[in-house]
Formats: C-alpha cells, structure tokens, sequence
C-alpha cells in the first residue's frame, strides 16, 4: 500500500519559514541565494544544539546576516525583501488548515519577524555605520518610493503594512525625526515639480503628505521642520506660499498665478501623456472631482495635525501666520510679488470652511466664538481693521477691559475669527478679480466690435487675434472664479450665516427696536465680516440665483431690515447700501424696471420669497428702514448718492405697491410727519430740483453742440474746404458723454417726480406743513415754467425717448402732484404757496397747460379738471393775497424775517447767533442743514426759542392795520 508525503513537525517547518523569510541556512546548501551561517552552526554543533532555525533564533540569524557579505542589493533592500517575503508567508499559513499552528506561526513568527525587520529598518538608516556593507541611502531616498507605491495602489497591503510598521515600531521622536525630515524634503521637491503646471498630478504626493501627518511622529516633525513656517524678516506670503512645505500643496489650483512664467492653460495640457503627471484630462467636465480631491487632502492633513496637542498650537501658528503676512490682500491693487497667490487663498477659504462646517451645521456652538478676540487675541491683528462702529478709544478701553480675562482661546472660536479673515482675502477678494474680469471681458469685446468693423489690414489682423486670445484667457480665468464660488456658496453661506446671528446675539436677538446704544461687543467686529456678507450674497444673487436657498436668507433679511438705517449701529453708509443693493436683488422687478439684459430678468419670483410673509418686513421696520437711509446718504458723495438714493427709491416702489407695506409707510409717515419722514420728502424734491435741472441744461448743451456743427458744415458748403481745415469749437465733454447724462439725470429724476406723485395720492398731510409746502410748491412752479413756459421750445430734442425725456408724461407726473395736494387743502395753504412763489408762479403756466395737446388721452382728463380748478382758487387767493399786502402797507424791518423778508407769523430767536426768524423759514432750512445760517453753529428745531412778544406785537400790527383798512 503506498503511503503519502511524511508529516513535517511544526519545528521543520518553522525552519523551512525562516529561512524562507531571511535567505539564511544552518546547514551547508548549494542555493546561492541563501546564505549558510556557518558560524552559527558550528556554535550549534558545539552546544549539542539542533541546526534547525527557530523564532528564538530570528534576531541572532539577522544579525549574522547583515553581518556578512552583499550582492548587488543594499541592506535596506535586504531587510523590506525579506518583509515582502514575511508577508507572502503570513497570507499562505493564513489558509493552513491546522488552526493551532496556523496561530502559533503567525504570532510567533510573521508578526515578530515583521516587527525586527522594520526596527532594523530603522537602525539601518539611522544608524548605517552598525553593519558594514550598509550604503548609507538617505531616508528619503530608500523609503519615499515605497511609500508612492504604497499610496498609489490600493492593492499594495504589504506595502501600507510594513510603513505602518516602520513608522510606529518606536515612538521615539528623536530616532525618527531626522527621517521624517528627509521625507518631507524630497515631497517638497516632488510637488515643486507639480507646481510647474496647473493642476498637474498632485493626487500621488498629496496622498503620500496625508499618510505621513498620520502618524503621531510625523504630525510632530512636519511641524518642527525648517520649512513649516520659513522665520526671518524677508519673509512675506509669497516666500511662505512657495517655501513652506504645505504652502506649495495649498498653492495648486486653476486659477493663473501670474508669478509663474510659462504657465499653460489647464485645458491645453497633453492629455495623451500617461505618465503619472498626466493622469488626469483637466477639463470642466473633471474639474470638481480634482479639486475635490485636493481639499479633501488637505483638510485631512489638517484636522490630523489639529486633533494632536503636540501640533495644534503650530497650526495655528501656521495659520495666523498666513493671514497677517497676507493681510495687503484686502487691498484693491494685490502686490503679488509679496502676497500669495489667489488660488492659494481660495483653496485656503475653502478648506476652512470645511473646518467650520461642525459649527455651522449646530448654530448652538456660537456660545464659543467669543467676542473678546477681536480686542486681545494674539494670533491675529483684528484690532487694526476697521470697526462697525467703535472709535479706536472705543477699542483700546474694551482691550484694556478684557486684559486680564481669557487669554486661550478654544478652538472654535480660533477657528471662527481665521476662516472670516481668510474668506475676506481669499473667496471675496476673488468675487472682486472676477467682477474685475467681466468688467475687462466686457471692454475686450467692445473693442474687438469696433476693430472687425474697420478696413482689414496686416495689423487689424493681428490685433483681432491678440484680442481673441485675451478674451479667451479672461473668460476662461472668469469661470475658474464662479466655479469656486458655485461649487461652495451653500457653505460659505452658511458660515456668514452664522456670523450675522453671532452679531444679532450681541444686541439682544433679531428683535426690534434696536437698543438706544451700541453694545461695545458688536460695535468693536471688523466690518467687512458684514461687507463680506453682503458681497457675497449680491454676486451670487446676480450671477448664480438658482443656488440661492431662500430659507437661508431669511435671517440676512432680517439683519439687513434691523441694521440699514442704523447709523449707530454701522456707522459706514456705503456698506448700509449695499445692504440696500442686496434687498433690490431679490424683489420683482415689475414693469420698466426689468429690463432686458438684467441681471434679475428670469429668478425674479425666486428671489421674492424673502419678502413674502416676512415677520420684520411685515412691521413698519423695512419701509421706515429704507426712508431713514434716504435721508443718511445724504452725507455721501455728492454724486453717489443719487444713485443709492434711486436704488432706495425703485425698493420703495415695490413695498408701496404691497398692502401689508403700503399700511406700514402710511403709519410711518403719520407717526415720524415731522421728523424723518419730512426730511425724507425735503432731500427728495432737492434732488429731483437738481437732476431735473442738470438733465434739461444737458439737454440744451446737446441741442448748442448739434447747432455748432450745422454752422460748421454750413461754412465748408460755402467755402468749399475739407472738413479737416475747419476747426470746431472744442468742447469739455464729447456728444457721447453729453447723451450719457441725459439719460441719466432724466431716468433719476423721473423716478424722484414719481414718487412724489404716487405718495401724494395717499399720504397728503406733510406736504402741507408750514416747512414744506412752499418746497413743494416752488418745486412745482419751477417744472411747470420749464415745461409751458416762454423757454419751452429750447428743450424740444429729436428722437427724445431716444434720451427717456418725455416731457408729455413729465408733465402728467407734475399735474398729479399738484391735484393729489390740492384735494387735502381745506385751508388754501397749498394755494396761498404756489402764488406766493414770485420766482416762478403765473397765473399764464396754468392756462397753457391746457393747450398741451394729447394730455388726456390717457383717461386723466379729470385731472386736468381739478388742474384747472387749482389754478383758478390760485388766483382768488393770490387776488386776495395782494390785498392784503396793500392793507398791511409798510412793514417795520423788525417784523420781516431776515431770511426771506417777510412778515414773520411765528418768530423765534436763534439760541448761538441771536437772530429773530420765521419758524417755518427756519425749519425749512434745518431739513437740510442742521447749522444756524448766521454763525454755522449746531442748531435743531428743539433749540429754537419762541419770541413771544415780537409775536403779539406782530399780531398787534396786523390787526391794527386791516382795521384802519376797514
């Protein structure tokens, strides 16, 4: 019978695996590639010992090993063959079907096998004068390949088993930071080699920087290495960009980086290269899963440094650092020999963002930001940035007041304060390159218009190519922008969410009225933490709508409705504005006001929703709001705030035309008739005085430049001379500019006359005080002469709606307001004004009103009727005005009001310069300006003091003289 293979005992084989593992022998063989140990064996022999290898034996035989001679390998390749082999082995035992030995060779010899491999590992590159024929290979060099294999491969267990073996077989930190410093040298050097492309392949390094962080003694040298945060005073953030070793992963990106010369566009890299620096087709199609993989490494890499005490401190070091030698950023031309570059910082904005993300999604863990780090954390420099509010005194006492409170802070609120600053010189000051770039597409594409219009020569030829790949480059720089921003609105939306209801809770939560003063807590934040948020939401209103999540903007309506005409609050105006620039993008645009080409034409309804049942909205807040913000800009730049004011005026009309707003404006108007809401009306008839008239001048300096050119081309017919020996009258502005006002001054106008004429329907009352309606009145006056006067036919323009001057419908508007004030005017006051008005009023305006033809064809003929009747009680009371003129014969010079000389009804002395005025001249005056005319000093309608005795004596006279009359 035949019998099968003999058993081998467990000892054997145990022989047979170490020498398998080790290449060694104690018995003589003729295979060249295992080494007797001969030694050992007679040693053995001497001792009565076995010669058969054993797991004691296993540290004794690899001594002997590496003790004796190589060929054509080095010791380090010896030793991680050896553990390749040790892991062969493990996988086959795996599969033994004698559980007992299977265990008892796995554990007693592979792992430890394992482990004396890799410390030897350690030893060898380390130490590599202990064995003879060591080659003194550098770290770097011996394991950085196996480590790249490692990583690249997902199948490679042996590889990922032995560098986790490698590198927590000891956790001396000494021993094994000299290799980790060489390991990041020559990863620097690798992702330097990325670097000199856009988006080459950095996937194999920033996986090899990922796994290194991981380990507790990796994490801990990366940040005592040299090139962590470069030190000296050469140092600028462009050095710690290029230098540091994870600056240059931050520095990869789409977006040109114009330091680098040379650099190619990302869409024209060699696809069909399939080495490793080409492994991605970059186009937009990849673009987000690239990007996706880098922040991905880099957030990883970051939270693992953060999550350890022992290198928590230096990252946050590492970021401040970055920050402050970054800050000139928030300046609006970037020295970019100095500064990082963009995409390092939109990289960076995005990756704390992803750091914030466990505070934005629990808006709980707000409690933590504390408000203190603005005035004496030490990481960042918040106090040098402009406030919402507070003065530098106002800052320095808070400071001195929190000194000796917390001076560590946890690292959300670290975190906080970083990502609101890294997002104002990163994602934002990108939103501002891109405006920038469409400004610059918009001006290449016009000249390339006009350049392709021309004749064709060798030189338009080429500027039209030149032009061609200028816009090209733009647009493709243009699109790496919004995709940043498309690609990561919801969370930095969230994040400036979160910092809004922060501010909130430092003035009592989203309630009004505001406290009467300023809490210093949120009077002290930067203000473009705010700036940035409106910023933000405006750009993404108008340039990727459908992303917008009208749920979450709710809590910005709320903060803009509480905030926009609080001056005490946020004391700039232009940051009040764009808050006011914000609210138009998300209302209906209804009638003219879409028009086409509007960034708001097709999401308008989308982008209503805030409006829409909104508690604060609802409530008087918004529209007093707005109307308290008209009346601030006024201390704007002189021509900026037209423009503002028009962007409140088009808001304006679209709350009107709501009821739940139109009620709140009526009781707004009634509660504030003689506060904000008369000086709101003041500042509007100054304006529509002032843009109608620069729109009218403009238009005769449009009609004396037409003439001029007629008379020029009248003298060449007749001298029969080229038109290059005639030389015009020079002009200060060109045609172009001239029509370009035109349009403008009218539009803005227009819009100041209609909103005089759709509130006096309903809101009659402050027109009709003493203060204003000789405003309104003289206003009314001065259109209708312009209009019907003797002077009418100056302002007649070819092709007019060519200019939106249509002096037709102007003149409906004026006849609106006239009738709408007239229907409350019980008391003839409104009359009495309009022939008081010697400057402009004639009976003669009101007549020729109606042989304006086509006025009512529109259906307003009543109101050409109660126009007429207007102009006829006009009349009565100017006829009855003149008689009483004669009976009061003349006036003592004590009785006239300094002003304007006339009687004084209700005199009052002015408290600095001691002159007697009418009450109403004066208050007039102080609508506008709140100085006393005599001597400039501070003067308000509290301050001035009734005369009542010139007043009876007043009284006296008048009363004197109608009965000497009679």
């Amino acid at each position: 019978m035949a019998t099968g293979k003999p058993k081998r005992s467990p000892e054997v084989i145990e022989d047979i695996l170490i020498q398998r593992i080790f290449l060694v022998t104690l018995t003589n063989t003729d295979n060249k590639q295992v080494m007797y140990l001969e030694k050992m064996a007679v040693e053995n022999l001497r001792e009565g010992k076995s010669l058969l290898l054993n797991r004691d034996l296993m540290d004794e035989v690899l001594v002997g090993k590496l003790s004796g001679q190589f060929s054509g390998k080095s010791l380090f390749q010896y030793l991680t063959g050896c553990y390749g082999r040790a892991f062969e082995e493990g996988k086959k035992i795996s599969n033994m079907k004698d559980v007992d030995l299977q265990s008892s060779l796995l554990n007693g010899v592979i792992k430890p096998a394992k482990k004396l491999l890799a410390r030897y590992c350690q030893i060898d590159l380390c130490n590599p004068d202990m064995f003879p024929h060591s080659e003194k290979i550098s770290a770097g060099s011996a394991l950085l390949q196996i480590i790249f294999s490692a990583v690249s491969q997902n199948s490679n267990a042996c590889g990922n088993e032995f560098l986790n073996e490698f590198f927590t077989e000891t956790d001396d930190y000494e021993i094994m930071a000299p290799i980790f410093k060489d390991l990041y040298d020559r990863l620097k050097h690798e992702i330097s080699k990325v670097n000199d492309s856009p988006l080459g392949n950095f996937v194999p390094p920033l996986k090899v920087f990922r796994m290194l962080v991981r380990f507790p003694n990796g994490g801990k040298a990366l940040v005592n290495h040299p090139l962590w945060l470069p030190k000296g005073e050469a140092v600028n953030g462009r050095v710690i960009e290029e230098e540091s070793i994870l600056g240059s992963f931050f520095h990869i990106s789409h977006l040109t980086d114009v330091m680098i010369s040379g650099q190619p566009d990302f869409e024209l890299l060699d696809s069909s290269n399939s080495s490793a620096s080409h492994l991605f087709e970059l186009s937009s199609a990849n673009l987000p899963a690239i990007m996706c993989n880098l922040y991905d490494g880099l957030e990883d890499i970051l939270l693992c440094l953060l999550n350890s005490k022992d290198t928590r401190e230096r990252v946050l070091e590492y970021m401040g650092d970055v920050i402050e030698r970054n800050s000139s950023r928030a300046h609006m031309n970037i020295d970019k020999v100095t500064c990082a570059s963009s995409g390092m910082f939109v990289n960076l904005s995005v990756v704390m963002l992803r750091l914030s993300d466990p505070i934005l999604n629990c808006l709980a863990k707000r409690d933590k930001i504390d408000a203190r780090y603005v005035s004496i954390g030490t990481r960042l420099n918040l106090r040098r940035l402009t406030t919402l509010h507070a003065t530098e005194e106002e800052i320095g006492a808070w400071a001195d007041e929190n000194k000796y409170g917390k001076s560590q802070y946890g690292f959300i609120c670290e975190c906080f304060f970083m990502t609101a600053r890294v997002l104002n010189l990163g994602l934002l000051k990108g939103i501002s390159e891109c405006k920038s770039l469409t400004k610059d597409l918009s001006t290449f594409k016009r000249v390339l218009t006009e350049v392709e219009a021309q004749p064709t020569t060798p030189y338009s030829l080429e500027e039209i190519a030149r032009l061609n790949r200028l816009i090209g480059l733009q647009s493709n720089e243009k699109s790496s922008y919004e995709f940043q921003l498309d690609n990561n609105l919801q969370q930095a939306l969230s994040f400036y969410r979160l910092m809004i209801v922060r501010l909130v809770d430092s003035v009592g939560g989203f309630k009004m009225p505001l406290p009467r003063s300023c809490p210093v807590e949120f009077g002290c934040m930067p203000e473009h933490f705010v700036d940035d948020a409106m910023e933000l939401l405006i750009f993404s209103s108008e340039v990727i709508p459908k992303k917008l999540d009208p749920y979450l903007l709710n809590d910005f309506m709320n903060f803009i409705i509480m905030f926009i005409a609080s001056p005490n609050y946020i004391t700039n105006p232009y940051l009040r504005a764009k808050m006011l620039k914000l609210l138009n993008c998300w209302t209906i645009k209804r009638n003219d006001s879409a028009t086409a080409g509007s960034p708001y034409q097709g999401h308008q309804l989308a982008l209503a929703s805030p409006f829409q049942g909104h508690k604060l909205a609802l409530g008087q807040y918004l529209v007093g709001s707005l109307l308290k913000l008209y009346v601030d800009i006024e201390f704007t730049q002189f021509l900026e705030k037209f423009f503002i004011r028009n962007q409140i005026t088009q808001l304006l009309k679209y709350v009107w035309e709501e009821p739940s707003h139109l009620d709140a404006w009526k009781k707004f108007a009634k509660e504030e008739e003689k506060g904000v809401y008369l000086n709101f009306l003041n500042f509007l008839i100054n304006d529509s005085i002032y843009l109608q008239d620069e729109g009218l001048n403009k238009i005769r300096k449009l009609k004396e430049m037409d003439k001029q050119r007629k008379m020029v081309k009248e003298r060449e017919d007749r001298t029969d001379e080229s038109h290059s020996e005639v030389e015009e009258e020079p002009h200060s502005e060109s045609q172009s500019d001239v029509e370009r006002d035109i349009r403008e001054y009218i539009a803005l106008a227009l819009d100041n006359i209609n909103m005089l004429a759709f509130t006096s329907e309903q809101i009659t009352a402050p027109f009709l005080l003493p203060q204003m309606v000789e405003r309104i009145a003289n206003m009314l006056n001065y259109f209708l002469v312009q209009l019907v006067g003797p002077k009418r036919n100056s302002l007649s323009l070819k092709n007019a709606e060519k200019y939106g001057f249509e002096p037709r419908i102007l003149l409906r508007k004026i006849i609106s307001i006239y009738v709408h004030i007239a229907r409350d005017d019980k008391e003839n006051t409104f009359a009495a004004a309009i022939c008081k008005d010697g400057r402009s009023y004639s009976d003669k305006l009101f007549t020729e009103v109606a042989k304006v033809r086509g006025l009512g064809e529109d259906g307003n003929w009543m109101e050409l009727q109660e126009f007429a009747n207007l102009g006829a009680k006009v009349r009565l009371v100017a006829s009855e005005a003149m008689d009483a003129e004669a009976a009061l014969g003349e006036i003592p010079d004590e009785f006239l009001d300094p002003i304007q000389c006339t009687l004084m009804t209700d005199p009052v002395t002015l408290p600095s310069s001691n002159v007697t005025v009418e009450r109403s001249v004066i208050e007039r005056h102080l609508l506008s300006d709140t100085k006393d005319p005599f001597n400039r000093s501070h003067l308000t309608q509290d301050m001035l003091i009734p005369d009542v005795q010139l007043k009876s004596r007043i009284d006296e006279f008048v009363r004197s003289r109608i009965q000497h009359t009679s």
